[in-house]
């Protein structure tokens, strides 16, 4: 179920997608969860470190956060990328988690790109597959998508598995696709598409 909130008020819609499935509270950044999601940064640096680009400046900081819900809103305004944070329902002022959909294109391409993470603590219980069931979904029928790639570093067998249970499929190999944790690191291309796809949702976009 989605629920959406449009601030009329501010110059920039600012629109509250929410999501409750069986264990997650999922939601657009909001400005009440930036002190959270400086925790779990701060929880996770190691954790994450081997899968991230190089970290901006700032990344530490409640300020930095607090921008990052202020840029999420542009560019969900924008239509150019949509970001979710999660919250277990509960420890809802808790967030454990992101998924982020960037580079969206429309047209004839019609696709974004996936990218997540999750808390050490809350892995291996299919709380990324139960979160990306919904918001894969709300890709395809509200962003109103045909195509959402993932890629990941070969060496992260637990993501391609993750990935391969939600339908994605493997398109190629890329040698040195981006830099990671240091260096340039190979990646696995995967994508899945929207079977409901309907031709006319490129003339309404």
């Amino acid at each position: 179920m989605y629920v959406f909130c449009v601030n009329q008020a501010e110059s920039i819609r600012v629109a509250a997608v929410m999501f409750s499935t069986e264990r997650l509270l999922i939601s657009l950044p909001r400005d009440d969860q930036a002190a959270a999601m400086l925790d779990f940064a701060v929880r996770n640096r190691e954790h994450l470190k081997p899968w991230n680009p190089p970290e901006p400046d700032g990344l530490y900081t409640f300020e930095h956060w607090r921008d990052t819900v202020a840029k999420c809103a542009a560019t969900f305004d924008a239509n150019t990328a949509v970001h979710f944070w999660l919250s277990p329902n509960e420890h809802p002022d808790r967030v454990i988690g992101s998924i982020g959909y960037s580079q969206i294109a429309r047209g004839p391409f019609c696709s974004c790109v996936l990218g997540y993470q999750i808390d050490r603590e809350y892995e291996k219980r299919g709380l990324m597959n139960e979160a990306l069931h919904a918001t894969n979904r709300y890709m395809f029928e509200e962003q109103k998508l045909h195509r959402i790639a993932a890629n990941y570093r070969p060496e992260n067998v637990r993501s391609g598995r993750l990935l391969a249970r939600l339908g994605f499929r493997i398109e190629g190999f890329a040698k040195d696709y981006l830099f990671i944790d240091g260096a340039w690191r190979d990646h696995v291309l995967t994508s899945i598409a929207n079977d409901a796809f309907n031709a006319g949702w490129l003339i309404q976009k």
